[in-house]
């Protein structure tokens, strides 16, 4: 029997029982603006209906108390490895907790790994991914590398007829069998090895061709990182007689014979702790070649581009679920004689981090919208749009979480609260598919050699043009920077930063309330802003900013 000395007052509800999409306006305004987008207004009003209405339903379920108990137990009970069954066979499984899988077969069930052939399936399956990885975010690995593992497999049309269906599919099966005879598929992919690390050309794992000119290989070598080992097939890289080369190695061979896949460990991770990820070792192990020998990382290419624009959806995910949880909490909270959120200090910090949420939601959702367009131009900006968002919203994560989880006090440096595994992930996606010095040197080489990805780039930014001053001297600045490249190397950080920044300006004057672009433009661009969150500049209106962004319970 509790004692009157243990009466609970004076504490925040849990944030749960709520509609993760109907709640996030900036993301039910992206997905209102960009479905069915170049379709008539009939087809756009029924499409945008059908949207809204899946993705109403995965953002309640993300929002209910049995998801998030679900993500509890996936962190808390991390997968095991078994190498050898009682007998001493070699079987080389991963075991994870059941609300793994429930959180992964929701996931796939929703269509998170099907946006290649729908009508606007990346706009919708980019908003699924933020809502999903609100709730848990080591199971939108597996569903990543499967999504992006399409754009690869089209450079052989005839492994994209057989496996395409398959990784698109909605329907999910943990077991190891053939994949033919599964509702659906997973991938992972292994790049990096030991000796390399992103320098993929250093790979030293063998391919051999086995006789016959049929395009199947053996693999001898070793893979450092290797996510989600328990997949059905995996993209990896290996030297060729040619060269460099990207291969296709499935988990079971179509006679059931599980392939030669040697999982040696798994890494213990400061994050992502519900999803594995392995060290695999390749020895005669069966594989298909995919795309013309020492073309491998051209073949590959698109699933990286891919994965490093869920790598900014998954950032923003967890910056939205970080101000959400803050904005909540100093809601009920009271101190200093009234609700922490009435405070003008903290409506500052609270303000300044909503508009870090909005602007990496914005900004990811239009690179989806691009991917849907699939133009000529929209393919050029994606070229240079997507390494720099990955460089920035990434980046942006780590810091951001921390202040939000600094607003719930000691009680966000609690376990119980969430808090902590939010931050642990945080840094996760500025490292994932390459870290930021990777990011900055690919937007210089979209720079120095495609003419066309800044001209695109220039044209979207441009868009917004006259609307706020701020934003006019940030773009002429950043034409100064431009028109010089000599030695940009050292200065690609910086560069890129202002690139990125300046585009999230860009869409937030033209998609945003006046309210959130005027205090995005006057401290992200105009300068009036200091080194640390909540040291917005006087005279905006942080407590409709604020507002914008609370979560309805």
């Amino acid at each position: 029997m509790a004692t009157s000395t243990h009466t609970v007052t004076n504490q925040a509800p849990p944030l749960v029982g709520y509609d993760v999409f109907g709640s996030d306006r900036a993301l039910t305004e992206a997905v209102a603006r960009h479905t069915g987008a170049d379709l008539p207004e009939a087809p756009r009003t029924a499409l945008a209906e059908t949207v809204t209405a899946e993705l109403t339903e995965l953002g309640r379920a993300a929002g209910s108390a049995q998801a998030q108990e679900w993500g509890r137990l996936a962190n808390e009970n991390p997968p095991k490895l078994r190498t050898h069954d009682r007998y001493g066979n070699r079987i080389d499984e991963v075991e994870f907790h059941p609300a793994w899988h429930r959180l992964l077969g929701r996931a796939v069930g929703a269509g998170l790994t099907d946006a290649w052939s729908r009508p606007s399936g990346h706009v919708r399956r980019a908003a699924g991914f933020l809502l999903s990885a609100q709730t848990e975010a080591g199971h939108g690995c597996p569903l990543s590398m499967t999504h992006a593992a399409v754009p690869a497999l089209r450079a052989d049309p005839a492994l994209a007829a057989e496996w395409e269906p398959r990784l698109t599919s909605h329907g999910y099966a943990q077991e190891l069998l053939p994949a033919e005879r599964k509702p659906g598929v997973l991938f992972g992919m292994g790049m990096t090895e030991k000796q390399g690390g992103s320098d993929v050309r250093a790979n030293t794992t063998r391919a051999e061709e086995l006789a016959g000119g049929a395009g199947e290989y053996v693999l001898t070598g070793h893979k450092w990182f290797c996510s989600a080992p328990m997949s059905d097939g995996f993209l990896v890289l290996a030297q060729a007689p040619e060269g460099l080369t990207c291969f296709l190695v499935p988990r079971v061979l179509a006679d059931g014979v599980r392939n030669v896949f040697r999982i040696q460990r798994l890494k213990d991770k400061l994050g992502n702790r519900s999803n594995a990820s392995a060290e695999v070792e390749f020895e005669g192990t069966w594989a298909r070649r995919v795309g013309d020998e020492g073309r491998g990382v051209r073949t590959i290419i698109g699933m990286v581009a891919a994965t490093r624009l869920d790598c900014v959806l998954g950032s923003a995910a967890q910056m939205r679920q970080a101000v959400a949880q803050a904005i909540h909490h100093t809601a009920y909270r009271n101190a200093f004689g009234g609700p922490l959120i009435d405070k003008p200090l903290m409506r500052n910090v609270l303000a300044d981090l909503a508009l870090e949420s909005e602007a990496a939601t914005v900004l990811g959702m239009r690179l989806a919208a691009a991917y849907d367009a699939d133009t000529e131009a929209e393919r050029a900006l994606l070229r240079i749009a997507v390494p720099a968002a990955k460089y920035w919203v990434t980046k942006r994560c780590t810091p951001m979480v921390g202040e939000a989880l600094e607003c719930l006090g000691g009680n966000g440096y609690v376990e119980e609260s969430g808090m902590p595994r939010l931050l642990r992930e945080a840094p996760l996606n500025s490292i994932w598919e390459g870290s930021g010095n990777v990011q900055a040197l690919d937007v210089l080489r979209a720079l120095t050699r495609e003419p066309g990805a800044l001209d695109a780039f220039l044209r979207e930014v441009g868009l917004a043009r006259g609307a706020d001053h701020r934003l006019d001297g940030a773009i002429k600045g950043l034409l100064t920077e431009l028109a010089d490249l000599e030695g940009a190397e050292g200065r690609a950080r910086r560069l890129v930063e202002r690139m990125a920044l300046v585009l999230q300006g860009s869409l937030l004057v033209r998609w945003a309330p006046p309210e959130v672009a005027d205090a995005f433009c006057a401290s992200r661009l105009g300068g009036d802003w200091g080194t640390a969150f909540g040291t917005l500049p006087r005279g905006l209106a942080t407590g409709a900013v604020v507002e914008r962004a609370r979560a309805a319970v």
